[in-house]
């Protein structure tokens, strides 16, 4: 029904209990406790009666949403759906207890009614009686949303003033199930079974100097497991070294709520925490122990952080994330095996890392191998060398002119010959005492400074000329190191790997004795390649492939 024609009609006298609509209703509750879920079959019970008793009016089935807050719209599946069969036309008509009903947000309630509307579709607000279809509804509307929306705001701080004064009165609040310790009426007692795993990461952290994934195998391996069965993740074992309640502290304010409407938070910085000692939560470990492997945490995450970015840290290796098992599909982790004359860098299956051979039977790869392997292959692309490294030597006897640095040491020269006439000139004003002393020393402080900076200018682009000159006249050592680069002489270079190296497949079927693999680059087809450990050999099966099939010895 047009909703200028229903205006029209109401105009004239008729109420909407007058007009032939089919009407439906929505009904939602807030949480789902067993008191709020029979109100809400009371509510849909009293409006299914109260729309089937509207003689001109037709019955179409309600919308319901339960346990949903109306701070949001995002989660209510049937408040969405019931706005798409509006906008589709399967009804005139809603019927809902209130404007918190549909939302506290004043922008969604007016947002929704106004997209009814534009399908001429009306909302009754029955206890604030408000009607969609009355003209001077929106304002009505406006006033009423912006009172419900109040409300959500006074009931968070509410909230916050209620865990205040829990926290006052010795109440721990937050995770139920907190690893090492048993919750009941928000008292915290230790649970001796899960605090001796508590202990045990914190001591093979801080005295053993074991990294976080060691120390889930070794508590796997010494039969301590999550409540699952299974080891213990990564993020548990970080969570439990950085909270403070395991040494008995109180802490809190680690995150602010910006909005109360979207209950978006952030994450604070860690001297903007509030911390103390709290007697109501009895302590784990010691406050030494969990300050030294705290400070571990901090100085191994700085660590991690000064490279560019933790992307880059996990792939400083050039074959970090580009080996993947083929039986699992699982990628394999970087592991250096010392022994008492050196060290090996090798790379194991995830899943034997985790379970030992009982969990994968890949062999492992030593990356000296992989190196070798990868220069065979690329020294086969590199087929015309000379054209390559007299395109480099070309570039870069090209750079020295790209830049006039002798120039700019002039320009630079002339600058502090001007700052040091100002000199002159401020010393001549001090001495026929236009300026104060404590002026003239402000003042040539100031140029002294600045002559200061120039002079660092001046000596980096002589630097720069002198390197330049030195470039220009070692062009043969150049060409020479090229040379040596390209032909894999010395292995291959790590970021050439990086740069071209798209993955590799460890086959199954391989052994210790036996490696076949699948390497993938950038470009072009895969390669395979049979590894013959034994014999240190290897040799390409794949035909089509760029390199030679014939086998190769390491050396």
């Amino acid at each position: 029904m047009n909703i200028l024609k229903i205006r029209n009609e109401m105009r004239n006298g008729k109420t909407i209990f007058d007009l032939p609509l089919r009407v439906t209703f929505y009904a939602r509750v807030s949480t789902d406790k067993d008191e709020q879920l029979n109100s809400l079959e009371n509510q849909v019970q009293y409006y299914t009666q109260f729309i089937q008793e509207k003689r001109n009016w037709t019955y179409i089935s309600g919308y319901v949403d339960e346990g949903i807050s109306g701070t949001s719209t995002k989660r209510r599946d049937s408040f969405n759906r019931m706005i798409a069969d509006a906008k589709a036309g399967r009804f005139d008509f809603i019927v809902t207890k209130e404007i918190s009903r549909f939302s506290r947000s004043t922008l969604d309630s007016i947002k929704y009614t106004q997209e009814l509307l534009e399908h001429d579709v009306g909302v009754l607000f029955q206890n604030d009686n408000i009607n969609t279809l009355d003209s001077d509804s929106e304002f009505r509307l406006v006033v009423m949303a912006g009172v419900a929306q109040d409300e959500v705001r006074k009931l968070s701080e509410r909230l916050k003033f209620g865990f205040r004064q829990a926290i006052k009165n010795g109440h721990v609040l937050g995770n139920d199930r907190l690893w090492g310790y048993d919750k009941k009426d928000c008292v915290l007692t230790i649970n001796e079974n899960e605090a001796q795993v508590v202990r045990r990461i914190f001591d093979l952290y801080a005295n053993q100097q074991m990294g976080i994934r060691r120390i889930s195998q070794t508590l796997y391996d010494e039969g301590f497991t999550s409540r699952q069965g299974n080891a213990f993740n990564v993020l548990t074992i970080r969570h439990i070294l950085c909270n403070p309640k395991y040494k008995g502290w109180y802490c809190a304010n680690k995150s602010q709520t910006v909005d109360y409407r979207s209950k978006r938070k952030v994450f604070l910085d860690e001297s903007e925490w509030v911390m103390y000692p709290d007697p109501s939560v009895p302590a784990i470990v010691s406050e030494e122990l969990w300050d030294r492997a705290n400070a571990l945490y901090k100085r191994r995450s700085q660590q991690m952080m000064s490279h560019q970015s933790a992307a880059e840290f996990h792939n400083r290796y050039p074959y970090s994330g580009k080996i993947i098992c083929e039986e699992h599909s699982a990628s394999y982790h970087r592991q250096v095996i010392k022994s008492s004359k050196d060290e090996t860098e090798t790379w194991q299956c995830r899943e034997y890392r985790s379970r030992g051979r009982a969990g994968c039977s890949a062999p492992q790869l030593r990356t000296t191998e992989l190196d070798q392997i990868m220069a065979s292959i690329f020294n086969q692309l590199v087929q015309d060398r000379p054209a390559i490294i007299g395109a480099l030597v070309k570039v870069i006897q090209l750079l020295p002119d790209k830049h006039d640095y002798a120039q700019d040491a002039q320009h630079v020269q002339e600058d502090i010959a001007t700052v040091q006439a100002k000199k002159d000139r401020l010393l001549e004003m001090s001495i026929e005492g236009i300026i104060s002393m404590a002026e003239f020393k402000q003042r040539n402080d100031g140029f002294n400074d600045q002559v200061e900076v120039l002079e660092n200018r001046l000596t980096t682009l002589q630097a720069e000329a002198e390197r330049g000159r030195k470039t220009t006249e070692q062009l043969g050592e150049i060409r020479s190191a090229l040379e040596q680069e390209l032909s894999f002489q010395n292995g291959i270079n790590s970021a050439l790997i990086t740069t071209i190296l798209d993955h590799i497949v460890v086959k199954k079927g391989s052994t210790k004795e036996r490696i076949h693999l699948d390497i993938h680059l950038k470009f072009g087809d895969p390669c395979g390649v049979v590894f013959d450990r034994p014999s240190s050999s290897f040799r390409f099966n794949h035909p089509k492939s760029t390199t030679p099939p014939a086998a190769t010895r390491m050396t």
